[in-house]
């Protein structure tokens, strides 16, 4: 018999990116709150730092009337600014912005009092502690006001708090409101993140390392010890993949109690004749910049691929992607030519004058502009690592060479000065997407990007990687939609000759075969949308209430 989980009849979540769109941990909140506001309506809050003050937020409405009793007596008798509205996403949940500044003026005895209780280290701080820890402080007074107002025994209330930034809150309101059950998700660890990004190797090593150690010697001391002591405190910790709770269990000796992976929503993919529409302007837009960057006459045949997301170099793996592209330079069983892009956000400058000048005109060109590499200046032309390694490998992008590199730095917002089209608008005239992550605690871009049928490359160090290989039962091939490569901390080279005989393979392909693929690749994205990954919230939800609940009759025996 399968048991009945505890439902909460109240749910807040705390993170830095609710109304405010910073990473991919907004993405996992933003779909996902349509699947919660329809089985919860209107008790799911979200909390978020009122970073707009002042500004035009497009991502919040206020509404004076939402919650209009308890947020005048919070202003009033509690001093807490707090605007109230809907966040402009599906399901368009209630969302609570708080004024965090007021805290700063306190904030030795918030440190202070965490230590005492908690043990946490606040003494290292430094860069964006200060302002995330005061911003979790008050979204923890924030729901500790509203459950005094509004709510009692008899709710059951559950407090999410998302990454180390909200460890505060979530400590807080388990100290002064004990009656909320609290689930505290770490995306990645900090420790982790910082040990990847350092250049040391992660995971043969990782059963060596000392989290409390490698803080020390990172000076990470701070960040590390919030997470970890909230990890330990709350009843019930999480987080999105197996890998990093492989992390979670050595770094912060702590595994998770669920493990919530990242789903979302496909609303955002056109269907039928619309997304023929869609991918064929979406090519058009693409070759016909490239034709007139690079002085070519690249047609519709041409294999586009890409990469993007955040600019870390080595740990999105954006440096053996080009490295992949030289090699296949050389490789005489390519088929097509290949047309790679880098959608990646750099230190952007101007859009290129010479560039929209060959835009405008309906000539055709057939010399390359100067760096027919870019799309955009950059304000450190001459130390960026994309440039840095194309002009390393001695790419030329020459009319002679199949493959030619595009580095597009700069957000994809429909508004860039060249290109003029959103990422999702372009993604989707893509023949194949490459992200081969060394450090991916999930991996929202390969799952995008099958969710528009475009087949993708990544590794089994990203959890959405592995996650493919639990669903197919083996390593995924480019036939399922996903190829999923093999990882390490030493098999760069191999890694990068995986993808160059991948894209080889994808250019012999026929239209059928081609077909076949996108339609697998799009039935793994269906695996993956939230109404099958909430499972694992309502999961999350039982166990933090029935810990909750036992650690409420325990502090009662005990007095």
């Amino acid at each position: 018999m399968t048991k009945q989980l505890l439902k909460p009849d109240y749910i807040f979540e705390s993170s830095w990116e609710v109304c405010n769109k910073v990473g991919g941990i907004y993405t996992v909140l933003s779909t996902r709150a349509k699947t919660l506001q329809a089985a919860f309506p209107d008790r799911i809050f979200f909390i978020g730092p009122d970073v707009w003050r002042g500004k035009d937020n497009p991502l919040f409405t206020e509404d004076e009337k939402a919650l209009q009793g308890w947020r005048e007596y919070a202003t009033l008798n509690e001093g807490l600014k707090v605007r109230v509205g809907h966040w402009n996403i599906p399901g368009h949940p209630i969302s609570i912005l708080v004024d965090f500044t007021p805290f700063y003026a306190q904030k030795n005895e918030i440190y202070t009092q965490a230590w005492l209780d908690f043990n946490v280290d606040s003494l290292h701080a430094y860069g964006d502690y200060d302002e995330a820890s005061m911003f979790s402080y008050a979204a923890g007074k924030v729901v500790e006001s509203f459950y005094r107002y509004n709510l009692g025994a008899k709710d059951k209330v559950v407090y999410q708090a998302h990454e180390w930034m909200t460890g505060l809150g979530a400590l807080y309101i388990q100290k002064k409101v004990p009656e909320i059950a609290t689930i505290f998700t770490t995306h990645a660890t900090s420790i982790g993140r910082s040990i990847a990004g350092n250049n040391k190797p992660l995971y043969d090593y990782l059963f060596a390392y000392n989290g409390d150690q490698m803080a020390e010697e990172l000076n990470m001391q701070s960040k590390h010890s919030i997470e970890k002591q909230t990890a330990h405190h709350v009843d019930c910790f999480t987080t999105v993949s197996e890998i990093t709770n492989n992390e979670c269990r050595e770094l912060l000796d702590k595994p998770a109690d669920v493990i919530l992976m990242n789903g979302f929503e496909d609303d955002f993919v056109p269907k039928g004749k619309k997304f023929d529409e869609k991918r064929k302007h979406a090519r058009k837009v693409m070759l016909n910049m490239a034709n007139k960057l690079l002085g070519t006459e690249l047609d519709d045949d041409t294999m586009i691929i890409g990469t993007s997301g955040r600019y870390e170099f080595k740990n999105k793996g954006i440096n053996v992607y080009l490295e992949s592209l030289n090699r296949l330079t050389r490789d005489k069983n390519l088929k097509k030519e290949v047309l790679a892009f880098i959608n990646v956000p750099g230190w952007v400058g101007e859009a290129r004058e010479d560039l929209l000048e060959r835009l405008s005109s309906d000539k055709t060109y057939d010399m390359p502009l100067e760096v027919p590499f870019i799309t955009h200046w950059l304000h450190n032309m001459t130390h960026d690592q994309v440039l840095d390694m194309l002009k390393y490998l001695n790419m030329s992008n020459a009319a002679d060479t199949k493959v030619k590199v595009i580095f597009v730095p700069c957000y994809l917002d429909g508004k860039d000065g060249i290109l003029n089209e959103s990422y999702y608008d372009l993604l989707i005239g893509m023949d194949l997407s490459v992200y081969p992550s060394y450090y991916e605690p999930w991996g929202y871009t390969p799952l995008e990007s099958v969710a528009f049928h475009v087949p993708t490359i990544t590794t089994d160090l990203a959890g959405f990687g592995l996650w493919v290989n639990s669903v197919v039962n083996h390593s995924g091939t480019l036939q399922d939609g996903v190829k999923v490569i093999h990882r390490t901390d030493y098999n760069y080279s191999e890694v990068a000759d995986s993808i160059k005989d991948t894209v080889t393979e994808f250019s012999a392909l026929s239209n059928q075969a081609i077909e076949n693929i996108r339609e697998h690749a799009a039935i793994i994205a269906e695996k993956a949308l939230w109404k099958h990954f909430i499972q694992y919230y309502y999961e999350a939800y039982d166990v933090a209430l029935r810990n909750a609940r036992q650690r409420l009759s325990q502090s009662n025996d005990n007095n």
